[in-house]
C-alpha cells in the first residue's frame, strides 16, 4: 500500500475532505433550495466512505475514489473555468496532487514524461520550518509572517521554461496536536526567531509528528514568465559579478526566449561610438553582434539601411524586421539585411540603448523564423530596455574607471602604498565642495621616510646611439652618391655633380665627428635638395626609377631616414628596460607584503627605481628599523637578479650593449612632496635637496685621483658616506656571496668631490652570474640574522 511519501516533518499529514463536507452541511439548510438540494447529494454521496471524512495517507484510496472526489470538489473546480484556470488540489508543500484544472493538466503534458514537477528553492530543511511556522500561527496563535513566493517551473511543448506563481487557498486545512505536541511560551517563540536556521531547536520546540494535518489545499497558479523574465534581466544586468561570467550571455538567452516565448531567440549588442559615429564590437562579455557580422567596427551609416539608421540613431526607438528575407530581395546591396541573412536570420528587433538622447548602443534580438519578432512583440522590451541602460551605463563607468586606473598605472604615479592619503585628501576635497566652499586639493607630504635608490644603467649608451645614427648616415649618403653618379654619367647635368661633392662633405664630417646638428643638418639637405631632383629623375628615367625606387624602400616610415642601425639600437634597449623592469615588478609584489612602502620604477637608457619607506607611509603600522635592513637586503639581491637577467638576455639582443649598476646609501630620514604639476614625488625642502642633487650626479662619479668611472659592467657600486653602513652592506654581501650572488671580488673605493658633495665612498663587488637560471626566491633579513647566529 503506498503512503503519502515525505521527509521528516512536523506534519502528520492526511488527505481529508471533513472542512469541506462540513460546509456542504451548512449549505444544507439554506434558504436557496438549489444550493441545498446539491449540497444534500454531495453529503449523501460521501457518507458510506467515513475515510474521506476521519482522513488518510494511503494515496491509492484517491484513485479509489476519484469520480466522488471530482464531484466533492466540483464548486472549488469549476468546468467552465477549466481551460484558462490552473488550479489543482494537493497536500501543502507535497506534490500529491489528487484534483486539477484541464489546463494544468495540459501544462504538464507539454513538459514531458520525464518531467518531475517541484516548487522552485524548497530545501527539506526548510520545509520543515515552513511547517512549525503554520502550527505557531494556526495552532499556538502566535502570528508570524511565514508567507514567502513558491513558484514552480515548467517547460513548455518548445522547451521554453514557463514560471508559475503559487497561491494556495488552505480554507481546508485542520491543524490537530498528537501526544507528541509541547505547550510554547514566548520565551520559546523569541529563541525560534533569533535562530531561524537552527533546525535541531525548531525540532526541539516541535517534534516530528507532534500535529495531524487533516485536509487539503487548493493551489491556484499564475503564470508570471514575464515579470519573472524582466526579474532576471534586472539581476543579471545590475550585479556586476554575474555580467563577466562566461555563462552570463546564454542565461540573458534564455531569458529572453522565456520573455517572448520563442525558443530560437538570440541576442547580441553593440557598442556605439559618437566621436566616430561607428558602431563598434562589445568586449568581454563573449557576445556577437548580428549588425557587425564577424567586423570590430563599422560606420553606422554603413552597417544600417536608411530607415533603421533613422529609427536607431535619429529617434532612438525600436527597430523590427518581421520578414529579413523580403526586404533583402528589395535591398540587395543594403549591409543590414545582407549581414543577417547571412547569419540565417529571418526576423530580428533592433532596440536602441539611449540615455537621454544619448544613444549608448544597440540591443539586437534574432530569430531563425520569419514573422517570429515583429513591431508588436518589440513592444515587450518597453520594460526591460530602462535595466539594460542602466547596466550599459554602469559599464562605461567601469570601463572609464579601468582607463583611469591604467592611465595612472602607466602614465602618473600615484603607488598603492600612499593611495590612501590620496583618497582621504580626494573625500575632503569632495565634502568641502558638497558644502559650498571652494575646494582645494592640497599637497600630499610624508615626513621621515628613509630613501632607497637603485640604478642599472646602459654603459656609453650615447656612444652607441651615435654610432648606430653615424652607420645609418653613412649609407644613406653613399646610396644616394650611387644614384647621383648615375644620373651624372646619363645626363652629364654640372647640378648633379654638385650635389655629390656636397654628399662628399657630409660624409668626411661625420666620419670625423658626429655632432648634435650633423643628423639634423643632413636630413633638412636631403629632404630638401636630395629628394625634389630623385622625383624628378623617377619621371625622366625608367633605369634610374628602379634605383632610386630600391633606394626608397629603406627609408623609414616614420623617421624618413634609414633606420636599420638604430632600429636595432632601439629595439635592444626596448628589450633590456622591459626585461629588467618584469623583473623588480614581480619581485616588488614581494618586498610589498614584507612592509608596505613607496615605490616607483621609470624606464631611461635602463631602468631606475625609488623607494621611500617609513611610519608616514603606512599610516597604520608601527615602523621599525629591521623593515629597512629588511628592504635594502631585498634590494641588493633583486639588482643581482636584475643583472643575471640582463645577463642571459644579451646574446639575443641586436646590439650587444652592456650594463652597470649602482645603488646609492642614504642613512638619514627625509620629507617628500607629490608635486601636483609634476604628477610624481619628489624630496621636500632645501635640507633634503643633498640627496637629490648626489642621484643625479652620482652614475657619472670618478675614483679618486683616477680617471676611472665608477660604475663597471658585470659589478654593482654601493655610494655611501657612513662607516656603519659599509659594515652593514659588507654583512649583506658576504651573506649574499654565500648564496651564489657575487664572487670574491670585492673592493671599497673613495670618490672624487662632486659639485657641493664630498666624503662619498663606495663598495664594488662583481657580480656572479648564472646562465639560464633566476632565482624565484628573496631572502630576507632574518634569514641574514640566521646565517650569522648559525
Amino acid at each position: 500500500m503506498e503512503k503519502v511519501k515525505r521527509g521528516e516533518t512536523p506534519l502528520v499529514q492526511l488527505i481529508s475532505f471533513n472542512t469541506l463536507l462540513k460546509q456542504y452541511e451548512a449549505m444544507a439548510n439554506s434558504e436557496d433550495k438549489f444550493l441545498a438540494t446539491k449540497a444534500k447529494l454531495i453529503l449523501e454521496a460521501a457518507a458510506p466512505f467515513p475515510e474521506l471524512r476521519e482522513g488518510f495517507s494511503d494515496v491509492s484510496i484517491l484513485e479509489k475514489h476519484k469520480d466522488l472526489i471530482k464531484y466533492i470538489l466540483q464548486d472549488t473546480f469549476p468546468v467552465i473555468l477549466g481551460s484558462n484556470e490552473i488550479k489543482t488540489a494537493s497536500l501543502p508543500f507535497e506534490n500529491v496532487i489528487f484534483n486539477s484544472s484541464p489546463r494544468f493538466k495540459k501544462i504538464l503534458a507539454d513538459a514531458g514524461d520525464d518531467f518531475n514537477l517541484e516548487i522552485r528553492d524548497n530545501p527539506e530543511k526548510l520545509n520543515y520550518i515552513l511547517s512549525c511556522t503554520v502550527i505557531l500561527n494556526f495552532h499556538y496563535g502566535f502570528h508570524l509572517d511565514f508567507k514567502r513566493p513558491l513558484f514552480y517551473d515548467i517547460p513548455d511543448a518548445n522547451g521554453v521554461m514557463r514560471n508559475y506563481r503559487i497561491l494556495y487557498n488552505a480554507d481546508f486545512v485542520e491543524i490537530i496536536p498528537t501526544e507528541l505536541a509541547k505547550d510554547l511560551t514566548q520565551d520559546d517563540v523569541d529563541e525560534l526567531l533569533e535562530r531561524f536556521d537552527d533546525l535541531e531547536l525548531w525540532k526541539e520546540k516541535i517534534p516530528p509528528n507532534s500535529f495531524l494535518s487533516k485536509g487539503f489545499v487548493i493551489s491556484n497558479m499564475f503564470d508570471v514568465t514575464a515579470e519573472q523574465s524582466i526579474s532576471e534581466i534586472k539581476s543579471s544586468l545590475i550585479a556586476s559579478n554575474k555580467r563577466g561570467t562566461e555563462n552570463f550571455v546564454q542565461n540573458l538567452q534564455n531569458t529572453f526566449k522565456s520573455l517572448f516565448n520563442i525558443p530560437d531567440i538570440r541576442v547580441g549588442f553593440v557598442n556605439y561610438n559618437p566621436k566616430k559615429n561607428q558602431f563598434e564590437k562589445v568586449f568581454g562579455l563573449h557576445i556577437e553582434s548580428y549588425i557587425l557580422n564577424g567586423e570590430e567596427m563599422e560606420r553606422c551609416d554603413e552597417a544600417l539601411c536608411q530607415a533603421s539608421f533613422e529609427k536607431l540613431i535619429s529617434q532612438n526607438t525600436f527597430f523590427s524586421i518581421a520578414d529579413v528575407e523580403k526586404y533583402f530581395k528589395l535591398s540587395k546591396k543594403n549591409r543590414l539585411y545582407s549581414a543577417l541573412k547571412e547569419q540565417g536570420v529571418k526576423s530580428a528587433i533592433l532596440a536602441p540603448i539611449a540615455d537621454n538622447g544619448n544613444l549608448l548602443g544597440v540591443l539586437e534580438l534574432v530569430s531563425e523564423n520569419r514573422n517570429a519578432l515583429n513591431s508588436v512583440n518589440a513592444t515587450k522590451l518597453t520594460d526591460v530596455m530602462p535595466y539594460i541602460v542602466s547596466s550599459v551605463l554602469r559599464s562605461k563607468i567601469e570601463e572609464s574607471n579601468l582607463v583611469d586606473v591604467v592611465i595612472q598605472h602607466e602614465c602618473t604615479s600615484v603607488h598603492s602604498s600612499v593611495y590612501w592619503r590620496f583618497k582621504e585628501e580626494a573625500k575632503r576635497f569632495i565634502a568641502d565642495d558638497v558644502q559650498g566652499l571652494q575646494p582645494v586639493f592640497r599637497e600630499i607630504a610624508f615626513k621621515d621616510v628613509y630613501p632607497l635608490y637603485g640604478q642599472i644603467d646602459i654603459k656609453d649608451s650615447s656612444h652607441a646611439r651615435n654610432s648606430a645614427i653615424q652607420r645609418d648616415l653613412l649609407i644613406q649618403l653613399s646610396e644616394i652618391n650611387t644614384i647621383l653618379a648615375e644620373a651624372w654619367e646619363s645626363k652629364k647635368l654640372p647640378i648633379y655633380e654638385e650635389l655629390m661633392f656636397r654628399v662628399d662633405n657630409h660624409i668626411n664630417e661625420i666620419k670625423e665627428v658626429l655632432d648634435t646638428t650633423s643628423e639634423q643638418v643632413i636630413f633638412d639637405f636631403v629632404v630638401n635638395e636630395i629628394n625634389p631632383v630623385f622625383n624628378h629623375l623617377k619621371k625622366k628615367d625608367k633605369e634610374l626609377y628602379k634605383s632610386i625606387m630600391t633606394y626608397e624602400t629603406h627609408i623609414d616610415g616614420a623617421t624618413h631616414s634609414y633606420y636599420d642601425h638604430r632600429r636595432n639600437y632601439d629595439e635592444s634597449v626596448m628589450l633590456i628596460n622591459k626585461k629588467l623592469a618584469a623583473v623588480i615588478d614581480k619581485k616588488q609584489e614581494e618586498a610589498q607584503k614584507m612592509f608596505p612602502h613607496f615605490f616607483e620604477r621609470y624606464k631611461t637608457d635602463g631602468v631606475e627605481h625609488n623607494m621611500y619607506i617609513g611610519d608616514s607611509i603606512v599610516g597604520d603600522r608601527d615602523f621599525d628599523p629591521i623593515y629597512l635592513n629588511n628592504l635594502r637586503l631585498w634590494q641588493l639581491q633583486v639588482m643581482c637578479e636584475m643583472e643575471n637577467s640582463y645577463y642571459n638576455l644579451k646574446p639575443k639582443l641586436p646590439v650587444q650593449l652592456d650594463v652597470a649598476s649602482m645603488i646609492l646609501v642614504y642613512n638619514t630620514s627625509l620629507s617628500i612632496r607629490f608635486r601636483m604639476d609634476e604628477k610624481r614625488f619628489d624630496v621636500d625642502g632645501t635640507y633634503n635637496a643633498r640627496y637629490e642633487v648626489i642621484k643625479k650626479r652620482i652614475d657619472k662619479s670618478y675614483i679618486k685621483g683616477t680617471d676611472e668611472r665608477l660604475t663597471q659592467k658585470g659589478k654593482l657600486s654601493i655610494v655611501y658616506s657612513q662607516k656603519k653602513d659599509e659594515l652593514e652592506y659588507l654583512r649583506y654581501i658576504k651573506f649574499l656571496k654565500s648564496k651564489g650572488y657575487f664572487t670574491n671580488n670585492i673592493e671599497i673605493v673613495e670618490l672624487e668631490g662632486l659639485q657641493g658633495v664630498s666624503g662619498l665612498k663606495a663598495i664594488r663587488v662583481e657580480f656572479l652570474y648564472t646562465k639560464g637560471k633566476e632565482t624565484e626566491r628573496t631572502f630576507t633579513y632574518d634569514d641574514l640574522i640566521h646565517e650569522i647566529e648559525s
